[in-house]
């Protein structure tokens, strides 16, 4: 049952309890637009092959993507698409011989405000803990949400983002290849409609 937090209903959490999503392993990443529009472009069919023509905010997604290592140094990029009402990627997380010093930038954008000290302290206690795939989604949204906003007013991102915990070869593999062939496919994708 969900539970109320200042007498409004929450979704609990769709993360695995118990699981820090900052350690060290491999992360499918899912993020939806808004009602799943398509505000990332096309999907075309030339040849007899579907090719996927990114828009202006299509570019930006793709392109802050590619740029997370930059900002989060420990982070490794496998195979990542983007597709007309969402982006499909895996993130590896390596943190072995990652030494953090006060120069390391953690952030895309920073949606935290610091000249309000309460309401940063209030925000510090439920915003994602630095160097977990939270905190790396959150960054991802705000930076393409910022500069999305001024090509489409309206752009948006559903609240959530679905991940699942690589574990094995197997299944990096058969994910890598999924993302692979997603444009080929998008008439099956489940967010076709």
């Amino acid at each position: 049952m969900n539970e109320k937090f200042q007498n409004k209903y929450r979704i609990s959490s769709t993360r695995l309890k118990d699981w820090d999503y900052g350690q060290n392993g491999a992360y499918f990443i899912t993020i939806c637009t808004g009602n799943r529009e398509h505000f990332f472009g096309e999907i075309v069919t030339v040849n007899s092959e579907n090719e996927m023509h990114l828009n202006g905010i299509g570019k930006l997604a793709n392109q802050f993507w590619l740029e997370i290592p930059k900002h989060f140094q420990f982070v490794e990029l496998g195979n990542f698409v983007v597709m007309p009402n969402h982006v499909h990627g895996i993130l590896v997380i390596d943190k072995t011989n990652f030494v953090h010093n006060n120069d390391d930038v953690e952030t895309l954008h920073c949606n935290v405000s610091t000249t309000n000290g309460i309401k940063n302290e209030q925000m510090a206690k439920i915003s994602p803990k630095s160097g977990t795939i939270s905190a790396i989604m959150r960054s991802y949204k705000s930076v393409v949400t910022k500069n999305a906003h001024p090509i489409h007013t309206d752009f948006s991102w559903q609240e959530r983002f679905h991940d699942h915990i690589i574990r094995n070869s197997d299944s990096f593999e058969r994910i890598q290849n999924y993302i692979a062939d997603n444009v080929s496919n998008w008439q099956e994708d489940k967010f076709y409609n």
